[in-house]
């Protein structure tokens, strides 16, 4: 069974911590162990995800499967991008789904779901950056109708940064 329900600044502590150790499991080897977890340690803190969560313009949601927690999205909506014309566009800055839940479909789910989210709060599209080495999410990114328009570097620490695709679909 799959549940997605809003988070709130009572949820702060576990999104650190799903946030902490699914960047490790999808971009553990992306920098150097000393790099990203300087990164982990400095993003994903519950005073952090506090701010985020007491920010309205932040929107995040837990997805549940049998009763477990296996990831979380993040989502702002009217986020304008310098690749894009469009105004009313959401960023979606975040899907982390911890490993053990790969290939359960929830992923697709919890996407959906904030898709559907952004249309109905008349967003004329969505977009993200990802990672030019993340095929997985490339990959599922691409079948779902995204389109790259431009690049990013993301950076992991003042010595390294990942290069990233800007991606965005059109509703």
């Amino acid at each position: 069974m799959i549940k997605i329900i809003k988070a709130t600044i009572d949820h702060a502590e576990l999104i650190a911590e799903i946030g902490k150790q699914s960047f490790w499991e999808s971009h553990g080897e992306s920098a150097s162990k000393t790099d990203i977890s300087t990164f982990i340690s400095k993003t994903y803190t519950k005073d952090k995800l506090l701010v985020e969560l007491e920010n309205l313009k932040n929107i995040y949601h837990l997805i549940y499967y049998n009763n477990t927690i296996a990831g979380f999205s993040k989502i702002v909506l009217n986020t304008p991008n310098t690749n894009i014309e469009n105004s009313n566009i959401t960023k979606l800055d975040r899907i982390y789904l911890l490993k053990a839940f790969y290939g359960k479909k929830l992923g697709a789910e919890l996407f959906d779901f904030n898709v559907k989210l952004a249309k109905k709060k008349e967003q004329k599209g969505i977009w993200l950056a990802v990672w030019v080495e993340n095929l997985r999410a490339f990959n599922f990114y691409s079948k779902s109708g995204f389109k790259i328009v431009g690049k990013y570097d993301f950076q992991i620490s003042s010595s390294h940064s990942n290069p990233n695709h800007i991606m965005y679909l059109t509703f």
